[in-house]
């Protein structure tokens, strides 16, 4: 049977980025995320040093990148300076972070997002790379009688624009999570495994993967079954120390969800 392997589920690092501010708290970090048994990671939220440097210790820990987060305005106005970052970090799937500064109650605004997504997109292609859509929930502001979410996808070549799910932000936007994956299907090489708790002041939390109330089976196999090559876990909030809810998530995933590895 085929399934998820081990090797596929990668961590986030914006979730040790309070850890990872310089490269010593880097490599430390680094160690213990190998430790779990995470063998790959997403740079995000790291401190700034060059790419060389980056991708030296990464190595040298025995972590590949699979993925980055570039700045949103340099993704859109400077795709080249993208393209030679990733190829510095040896690493092919980016994402548009965030819509920073885009007023997605202006028509004109989204247009201009959706062309620039797709230019940008189409360059980093031409160099062998894929840009994907990280969504939050200010996406499913309506646009056009559908989630702008929907637009930004329905009017961008997925050959230009994949899709990078986060799965938290989905439902907390009152999208079905399942769906959008099956929607997005042959268009998503990475996602993002974040987990939907809540805490008993009627507050919604940030939590460890299967300590939250996701249907992870039903989501990983249906992103399986679209070609999803990363899973990447990812948590916003921690209750303590990052690297222990990346352990406890990493732990769940390897118990429940894993094929192996």
């Amino acid at each position: 049977m085929g399934g998820m392997k081990l090797s596929q589920v990668a961590a986030q690092l914006y979730t040790v980025r309070d850890l990872c501010q310089t490269p010593q708290g880097l490599a430390a970090t680094a160690a213990r995320l190998r430790a779990i048994g995470y063998t790959a990671v997403q740079v995000s939220g790291v401190g700034p040093m060059p790419a060389a440097e980056l991708k030296a210790i990464l190595d040298g820990e025995g972590l590949r990148i699979c993925a980055t987060h570039e700045p949103s305005a340099q993704i859109l106005d400077e795709p080249q300076r993208v393209v030679d970052q990733l190829q510095a970090l040896g690493c092919r799937l980016t994402a548009y972070p965030y819509p920073a500064g885009i007023d997605f109650t202006d028509a004109a605004q989204i247009d201009n997002l959706v062309r620039k997504l797709d230019a940008a997109g189409a360059v980093l292609r031409a160099a062998g790379m894929q840009l994907g859509y990280h969504n939050h929930a200010i996406e499913f502001v309506k646009h056009q009688g559908a989630p702008v979410l929907d637009y930004i996808y329905a009017h961008t070549d997925p050959q230009h624009l994949v899709g990078e799910i986060d799965t938290f932000w989905i439902h907390y936007g009152g999208g079905d999570v399942v769906e959008w994956v099956k929607k997005l299907r042959g268009r998503q090489p990475f996602i993002h495994l974040k987990d939907y708790g809540f805490t008993p002041e009627n507050k919604h939390r940030w939590c460890e993967i299967g300590a939250g109330t996701l249907p992870f089976a039903r989501i990983i196999a249906e992103a399986e079954a679209g070609g999803c090559e990363w899973f990447i876990v990812e948590q916003d909030t921690c209750p303590g120390d990052p690297v222990e809810s990346l352990r406890q998530s990493y732990d769940y995933i390897k118990a429940n969800l894993a094929a192996g590895a």
